[in-house]
């Protein structure tokens, strides 16, 4: 059976991914730093839940502690030794507003990580390179829905910064040594086993413990929140079918992915609210420094490529995310 090694597999995309792929029948390697950017415990009780999975389903699982970007001799050494069919790499310094105040972990993760990684399939060639670019990318542009084609030279993050020199790195290594690379423009990820980071998770904690909520831009926001199984669908669906040469002679591609179904901020936190059952007290604030007004990803592209479909409610998601709170956190 093929074999794929997933970076960032104890982060929230990664794990999921893991199972899904070891679900399907491939081999998984996957590889993390398990740094304290969050709760570093989250971090291992996914991987335990993937040790268990893997175990009861006799798949063909290992996990690795690895810093992608300092441990190059590891890594040089895990690509020799295994010998990849493909590459899903989603290990990356995340976060928008974290990066305006830690500028030089998204150099490090984001810049040499991804590297490290290109260098390696140059050099153990791969089927494929699956990586997680960001919708972040599409920063000031104001057309929306988002589409592959738009101009995207104007980041209001660092961290948007990075995730667009992925794809023109990626670009460069598709050129000059045809190894079929794909970026994913993820849009607003949520579900079980999420990062405590994002908006919803600390929501729902907030609103438990009777606190007020930040509410951004007094709630004129909107965002494309895309379930984590329609997510994990489409990356490994993507995965399965590397690019061919295009015009301009290199196997690369660019898709969004997401639900195409932008929600706005406070009929989020209505959703949430109905589904906790308990009303949320919310500190109204103006606009947050490097956020965007709106994300909505065109899909169209990855619908014909590959049959990407989200099909999960906003309410079905945020209720699976809730079932999946109370169970890790109040049991």
């Amino acid at each position: 059976m093929a074999k794929v090694l997933v970076t960032g597999g104890a982060g929230f995309i990664g794990m999921h991914t893991v199972k899904a792929l070891l679900e399907q029948g491939f081999d998984v390697v996957s590889v993390d730093n398990l740094n304290d950017y969050y709760d570093v415990n989250l971090k291992e009780a996914r991987l335990v839940d993937l040790d268990e999975f893997a175990v009861v389903n006799t798949h063909d699982y290992l996990f690795i502690e690895l810093d992608i970007a300092t441990d190059k001799d590891e890594l040089k050494e895990l690509f020799e030794v295994e010998r990849f069919d493909f590459v899903c790499h989603l290990a990356a310094q995340a976060g928008v507003r974290y990066s305006i105040d830690n500028p030089q972990a998204y150099i490090d993760s984001n810049i040499q990580g991804f590297m490290n990684i290109l260098e390696n399939c140059r050099h153990h060639p791969v089927q494929h390179l699956v990586y997680a670019s960001s919708s972040s990318v599409y920063g000031k542009n104001d057309c929306t829905p988002y589409s592959e084609t738009d101009v995207v030279d104007n980041p209001v993050s660092l961290y948007a910064a990075t995730k667009k020199s992925n794809e023109l790195m990626a670009h460069v290594y598709s050129h000059l040594y045809q190894i079929p690379t794909t970026g994913l423009r993820f849009f607003t990820v949520y579900g079980p086993w999420g990062r405590p980071d994002m908006a919803y998770f600390k929501f729902a904690r907030m609103i438990l413990a009777g606190e007020s909520i930040d509410v951004y831009n007094h709630g004129d926001l909107a965002r494309d929140f895309t379930y984590i199984d329609d997510i994990v669908a489409g990356v490994i669906a993507t995965l399965k079918q590397a690019p061919v040469l295009g015009d301009g002679g290199a196997p690369y591609e660019l898709f969004n992915i997401g639900n195409n179904q932008p929600v706005k901020l406070l009929e989020f936190i209505e959703t949430l609210e109905a589904v906790m059952g308990k009303k949320a007290q919310k500190n109204m604030l103006g606009m947050q420094k490097g956020d965007v007004y709106a994300t909505h990803a065109n899909i169209d592209k990855l619908k014909s490529a590959v049959g990407f479909a989200p099909s999960t409610s906003l309410k079905a998601g945020l209720s699976a995310f809730y079932a999946w709170y109370q169970g890790f956190y109040q049991d």
